[in-house]
């Protein structure tokens, strides 16, 4: 689905845009005038970490659950422990900031990497081997992935990174193309 195709949340229209047109992420690093996805700027994450501001928008997340977009493994966890009747604890910290529910519904459809089973990474993760495993370039996102409500998150910053816990599953919308949430997405922004 082309990213023009996909409505966009009001604050994410609001985002500056690169020469193409795609909206810039808040946490998105920019150097030499030019936006470098599928990197995260320290500064901007550690602002919307303290800030409670939804890292694709940059507009503060009211009180209450919080939302992030999830790969292949974390998506099969997740969907295990649901069908076990069990909760989710996953105390790994993750580099990946939480957001609003229709931002980061947006943003699994119109990233490359998190909308198609086939896409691989573009970059390297620099410093992520020690936090969330190998996010080499070339990694492929896997079959499935999941846009997660969690009810809150927690955050540390350190000299070098900034990184998020996230708490108690609220809702679990799970993918093989993105694409497949239009509908999900459609109905938040016109207020379900």
């Amino acid at each position: 689905m082309r990213f023009d195709a996909v409505p966009m949340p009001p604050a994410v229209a609001a985002r500056p845009r690169d020469g193409r047109g795609y909206p810039v992420p808040a946490i998105t690093p920019w150097v030499d005038g030019e936006p470098q996805f599928a990197l995260s700027d320290y500064e901007r994450t550690a602002r919307c970490a303290r800030q409670r501001e939804c890292s694709v928008c940059g507009v503060l997340m009211e009180r209450g659950p919080v939302w992030r977009v999830v790969g292949a493994a974390e998506a099969g966890a997740i969907e295990q422990a649901l069908a076990a009747g069990a909760p989710y604890r996953n105390l790994a910290p993750t580099l990946e900031a939480p957001g609003h529910r229709a931002c980061m519904l947006y943003a699994a459809m119109v990233c490359p990497y998190l909308a198609r089973p086939n896409a691989r990474r573009s970059r390297d993760v620099e410093g992520a081997d020690e936090v969330v495993g190998q996010l080499e370039r070339g990694t492929a996102r896997g079959a499935t992935g999941a846009v997660v409500g969690f009810a809150d998150y927690e955050f540390a910053i350190t000299a070098t990174q900034v990184l998020f816990r996230f708490l108690d599953v609220v809702e679990f919308l799970p993918h093989r193309e993105a694409a497949g949430q239009l509908a999900e997405l459609q109905a938040e922004l016109q207020g379900r």
